[in-house]
């Protein structure tokens, strides 16, 4: 890696880290009750008491970030988790056995490519209604096409390798050449892909969560913390701009990850090579 790249990874990391530390210890860290109410002290700006400032309901703005990146944090990893499961398998099947196969398969993809992402899982959420498994499950509907048709263009791409032939040649079973040839050779750009669609995820939940068909009414969501201080946006701007710079950082720092680990798995995007 070059010195602009070995930088940008140096900030993708330290974006990233604040963004998964706080979540993880949001118990210990919040300094008050999220879902405490002080109507006496509703819209107070960011001060020595409270940090960030208070919400409309009186609630403590910095608090309840700390336990929203809690609910970007599952969202984005269960999301990914789903569609990249469901993702890896379609396109590992329609890269290796080809034929009528990967025509069906192949095809349900781009059926659901010709849909807008945002607005199918608006959608759904609207069928299924508010909460947070709802919210995974309308968002993997449609983020596992991406993982399938980047893994059956590395299975094409690996499928006629030396060391996959020679293991047909033996008479290893299709399942075995699978999972122990093909797979493991292309975690690489699956990882890469796996970053930016945390970032996505974590961006779509904000959006389902501003429209209101995200997390259920209450609980802490930068989302609804935005969509909550719109109301109120030009009275108290402090409202809404934490949860809005919140959003952009993480965001930021899981695209600049991607960007960071493709320059270090893929050898044809590392200096002098």
């Amino acid at each position: 890696m070059n010195p602009l790249q070995r930088r940008i990874a140096i900030i993708a990391g330290l974006l990233v880290f604040g963004f998964l530390a706080p979540a993880l210890v949001a118990p210990w860290l919040a300094p008050y009750d999220p879902f405490g109410q002080n109507l006496g002290q509703a819209l107070t700006p960011p001060g020595a008491v409270h940090w960030l400032g208070q919400d409309e309901q009186g609630a403590d703005i910095l608090s309840r970030l700390i336990y929203g990146a809690r609910i970007s944090l599952q969202v984005g990893l269960a999301t990914v988790v789903v569609s990249a499961v469901v993702g890896v398998a379609v396109g590992l099947l329609a890269g290796y056995l080809g034929g009528w196969t990967e025509q069906v398969l192949m095809r349900v993809v781009d059926v659901l490519l010709a849909f807008p992402g945002l607005l199918l899982a608006i959608a759904l959420a609207a069928v299924l209604g508010p909460g947070l498994g709802n919210v995974v499950l309308a968002l993997s509907a449609l983020g596992w096409t991406g993982f399938a048709r980047l893994a059956r263009a590395q299975v094409l791409a690996l499928k006629s390798a030396d060391y996959v032939l020679a293991a047909q040649a033996l008479g290893a079973p299709h399942r075995r050449i699978m999972v122990r040839h093909v797979l493991p050779n292309m975690t690489a750009p699956l990882l890469v892909q796996a970053s930016f669609a945390v970032a996505g995820a974590i961006l779509a939940e904000a959006s389902l969560s501003f429209l209101g068909l995200g997390v259920r009414p209450g609980t802490p969501s930068w989302g609804a913390m935005l969509s909550d201080a719109k109301h109120v946006l030009f009275e108290a701007p402090h409202v809404s701009v934490f949860p809005g710079v919140a959003i952009m950082l993480v965001v930021m720092g899981f695209n600049l990850l991607g960007d960071a680990l493709g320059d270090v798995l893929d050898p044809r995007r590392r200096t002098g090579r």
